[in-house]
């Protein structure tokens, strides 16, 4: 299964990927929009929306991006490593 995660905290992109890889998913991490994001995040099936941390064009373009081409969409308000395990035991099988 393949994520791409919106916002969160820059310290801890690598721990969110090694989070997804313990759930058995392979993950993208936008923690701030760097150019033209839209192009980059390909169609993942799950977007998971840190609410607290992110902007509100990123998360406009993100979820008018989800709606286009029909990707699941995770909203959490907390970018904590608990919050992201507890939405991946519940979306992913693994």
């Amino acid at each position: 299964m393949s994520i791409v995660i919106i916002g969160g905290n820059e310290c801890m992109v690598c721990q969110y990927e090694k989070i997804c890889k313990a759930h058995g998913c392979r993950a993208k991490v936008f923690a701030k929009e760097n150019g033209s994001f839209r192009k980059k995040l390909g169609s993942p099936d799950l977007m998971i929306l840190f609410t607290n941390t992110v902007s509100h064009k990123m998360m406009n373009t993100a979820v008018s991006e989800a709606k286009r081409n029909q990707i699941r969409v995770a909203r959490i308000h907390s970018s904590s490593a608990a919050a992201l395990t507890n939405v991946l035991a519940e979306y992913c099988a693994g």
